[in-house]
């Protein structure tokens, strides 16, 4: 069964309260926060999602998934360290092949799981090598950096690559697949591989978050 973590980008601040209890009474597995600079990514909601953790420290213990869409990833790890995510995940794309290593073993130190993130356009053996060092890949199936987008069909024979490549390796790896998800396309996913599927619009909009939770894992 694919885990469910429920993207908040899009939730408005005058519901965030009621829709952060909701969704944890629906059984989310994992709050996704993703975080941009305005920078990496065009936005910026940076302040925004630190009150949303904020928030969600204080009345939720479902873990947190928080994805840096930024360029300085080492700064912005020590910005949310104290909020004790269960993953962090960085993007592929934000830094030199030479950092790499050292940014996975900065956030294992700090006793947090390790997610790389990876571009519709950015070539899954790139990341190969690093897979045996990191817990999760997050193949983005959008452009990163706004929500509500169309799931690009492509990425979903990229999933299907990575899977084989874990496979016959046998990593300890989960596969992480990040926008456009909908019950309607998220099977495709799932036999793809998928085990964590992030679901933003298709779930904060459907306003029925049980029953769409429950439809998604099934």
């Amino acid at each position: 069964m694919v885990e469910i973590s429920a993207s908040i980008l899009n939730v408005k601040k005058e519901e965030a309260i009621k829709i952060f209890y909701d969704l944890e009474a629906a059984q989310i597995d994992y709050f996704h926060i993703d975080i941009m600079d305005g920078e990496f990514v065009k936005n910026n909601n940076k302040d925004l999602m630190k009150e949303y953790l904020t928030i969600i420290k204080n009345i939720s213990n479902i873990p947190l998934d928080i994805h840096l869409m930024v360029k300085e990833i080492e700064s912005a790890i020590d910005e949310y360290i104290p909020f004790d995510p269960n993953i962090i995940t960085f993007h592929y794309e934000a830094l030199e092949k030479t950092q790499i290593k050292k940014i996975i073993q900065y956030i294992k130190d700090n006793n947090i799981k390790v997610g790389i993130a990876i571009k519709p356009d950015t070539n899954i053996a790139e990341i190969y090598e690093i897979l045996p060092y990191i817990h999760m890949i997050l193949i983005m199936t959008v452009e990163p950096g706004k929500g509500g987008q169309k799931l690009i069909p492509e990425t979903i024979e990229k999933i299907g690559g990575i899977k084989e490549y874990i496979q016959k390796h046998k990593l300890e790896i989960d596969i992480q697949a990040d926008g456009g998800i909908t019950k309607e396309n998220i099977n495709k996913l799932q036999e793809k591989g998928i085990d964590i599927a992030v679901v933003g619009s298709a779930l904060i909009n459907s306003k029925e978050y049980s029953r769409t939770v429950k439809e998604l894992k099934n």
